[in-house]
């Protein structure tokens, strides 16, 4: 083996973007829930703790996954979509499945609570890639290029939809149809699609007393409709969401100044820390963070491009999408532009099942950036050789 094969480059581009959002988000959650935790509680640290628990944990496996060829993977990817699939039905099972807010989201393990649609989007890009990538000559097929992924991403999305969990089944269809878009399947089998879904999410979101009235009240604050924004019910979170934004103004209140985490903020550690972070940090707080993430995905899209193999680029590509679509969906929440959805923000929400997948993912994107700069020392000393 030659010197240049024993040496590991790493790619400090993700690893500081990450760093740093890990690092926003420790701040945050300890400033966002230190009032709630107190009351809850009696331990003001009792989020921040956990959530630093789950940052160390999640770094090492992070770590570990950036040091294990992603190539792997590969042969293991249909045991890892049924690993996948098992959890969120065990998730449904009573007795085993732990319900909170009138969802049926996460298992309960001792004194660790996990949700398993977090590990069923990873596992669902690994598959996909793993399929696209042996199937690229059969993909403008209906049968192989369309049919067949699709149904690994409803075999998930299924489950989801009934635990109920419509915003991450949405994330599941959009990481697959992505996917299989950018792989090449036949655009006019995705529009078809696309349009029975739409229809599809229609009847979830009418047929649903709670959703409808979200809806109306999301509309109605787009609209600036006073009277239909429901600010006691449906609207309650966006509301206090929005003044929590323009409370922020340029320069923010400073940490630990918000007053909509002072109870008025339902969950202000999770699906609405961003709503803090704005208040306390202001517009130089929030463009700071955003920039963080899109220098993540930037990076991520970089790997893709530039994987050695088919598989490292939809691996990569698949990886990115986890992180990025559900950071777009949350900040969009938070701020009136989707209607209200229970997401957390990656990387910064408390968390620990979220936070491990997206570190799960940042270490597959460092592991294919590692094989591919590799791949390139190899092929240069070939060519002195």
């Amino acid at each position: 083996m030659t010197a240049p094969e024993q040496k590991r480059r790493t790619d400090y581009v993700l690893l500081l973007s990450v760093l740093a959002l890990l690092c926003f988000g420790l701040i945050m959650v300890y400033s966002a829930s230190h009032v709630l935790a107190a009351k809850r509680f009696g331990d003001a640290a009792h989020f921040f703790t956990r959530q630093l628990i789950f940052a160390l944990t999640g770094l090492g496996v992070m770590l570990l996954l950036s040091r294990i060829d992603y190539r792997r993977l590969y042969p293991a990817a249909p045991m890892i979509l049924g690993l996948g699939t098992l959890l969120v039905v065990l998730v449904l099972v009573p007795g085993l499945g732990f319900k909170a807010g009138g969802s049926m989201r996460w298992i309960k393990l001792g004194p660790l609570t996990i949700q398993p649609s977090e590990f069923a989007k990873l596992a669902l890009v690994i598959f996909l890639a793993a399929y696209l990538s042996r199937r690229q000559k059969e993909l403008p097929g209906l049968k192989t290029g369309f049919l067949r992924p699709l149904g690994a991403v409803l075999v998930l999305v299924g489950p989801v939809l009934i635990e109920p969990d419509l915003g991450m089944a949405v994330i599941l269809i959009l990481i697959g149809l992505t996917m299989m878009f950018v792989a090449g399947t036949r655009l006019r089998y995705l529009a078809v699609l696309a349009a029975s879904g739409a229809a599809a999410m229609t009847l979830l979101v009418v047929l649903v007393p709670y959703r409808w009235k979200r809806l109306i009240a999301w509309l109605a604050s787009l609209l600036r409709l006073p009277e239909q924004q429901d600010l006691a019910g449906a609207g309650y979170q966006v509301w206090h969401s929005k003044l929590a934004f323009g409370s922020g103004g340029l320069a923010g209140m400073g940490l630990g100044e918000s007053w909509q985490k002072m109870l008025y903020l339902p969950e202000p550690h999770t699906d609405f820390i961003f709503s803090v972070l704005a208040e306390e940090l202001g517009f130089f707080g929030v463009a700071t963070v955003l920039s963080l993430f899109f220098l993540l995905v930037w990076r991520g899209i970089q790997v893709s491009t530039e994987a050695p193999d088919l598989f490292g680029t939809y691996l990569a590509l698949g990886a990115t999408l986890v992180v990025g679509f559900q950071a777009f969906g949350n900040v969009a929440v938070v701020m009136g532009l989707l209607p209200t959805k229970g997401m957390t923000l990656p990387l910064i929400s408390y968390g620990g099942s979220s936070l491990w997948v997206n570190l799960m993912c940042v270490g597959v994107l460092m592991n294919v950036s590692e094989q591919r700069w590799r791949q390139q020392s190899k092929n240069k000393a070939a060519s002195r050789s």
